[in-house]
C-alpha cells in the first residue's frame, strides 16, 4: 500500500471545529485557502511571518488510532486539529526533507508536538500521549490542490537540505 492522504481538515477561525474536506488548495507562503492560518486567525498566526511552519500540518492516522485505543477514546481524526491526515508514512522521518502529495511539494520544517491548547480542547492526556507522535509542520514549496486519496511520495532526489 502506498502512503496516502486519508483526510483533509480546515477551520476558518481559531477554535472552530475542523471540517472534513475532499480537496483543498495549498498556496506558497500562505497555507490552505480558507483555513484559519491562511486568513491569519489561527491560534499561532502571529508566528507565521517568522517561521512559515504553520502553513500546513500533518498527522498519521495510525497515531490517532493508537492514542484512542490506548486511552479508551474515540476522537475523530479532525479533533486533533491537523490539516492533513496520512496513512502509511512515518512523518517524523521527513523532518528536514521535501516530499510530494499529488503535485504539491512540501518541506517538513519540524515536528508538530501537542500543545496546551490541544489539551484544553481535547483532553489533557493528549500532551503525554502524543509527544513525538503529533505530526509535522510543513512549508509549501510548490502549491496546488490536494485531494483525499492522493499518494505521498517521500523519496525525492536531492532531498537533503532542500526547501531551506
Amino acid at each position: 500500500m502506498k502512503p496516502k492522504i486519508l483526510g483533509i481538515y480546515s477551520a476558518l477561525k481559531s477554535g472552530e471545529e475542523m471540517l472534513s474536506r475532499e480537496e483543498e488548495e495549498l498556496v506558497v507562503g500562505r497555507g490552505i485557502v480558507g483555513d484559519r492560518y491562511y486568513v491569519g486567525s489561527g491560534t499561532f498566526s502571529k508566528n507565521m511571518n517568522e517561521t512559515h511552519d504553520h502553513e500546513v500540518t500533518l498527522i498519521e492516522s495510525e497515531e490517532i488510532d493508537r492514542f484512542n485505543a490506548e486511552h479508551g477514546f474515540s476522537f475523530n481524526h479532525g479533533a486533533f486539529r491537523r490539516n492533513i491526515v496520512t496513512q502509511g508514512v512515518r512523518l517524523n522521518d521527513l523532518v528536514g526533507r521535501e516530499f510530494l502529495i499529488g503535485n504539491v511539494k512540501l518541506y517538513a520544517v519540524r515536528l508538530c508536538e501537542p500543545c496546551a491548547y490541544l489539551a484544553k480542547v481535547l483532553v489533557p492526556e493528549v500532551l503525554p500521549g502524543m509527544v513525538g507522535r503529533g505530526g509535522l509542520r510543513a512549508r509549501i514549496v510548490e502549491g496546488g490542490n490536494v485531494r483525499v486519496g492522493d499518494v505521498i511520495e517521500t523519496d525525492l532526489e536531492h532531498n537533503e537540505n532542500a526547501g531551506r
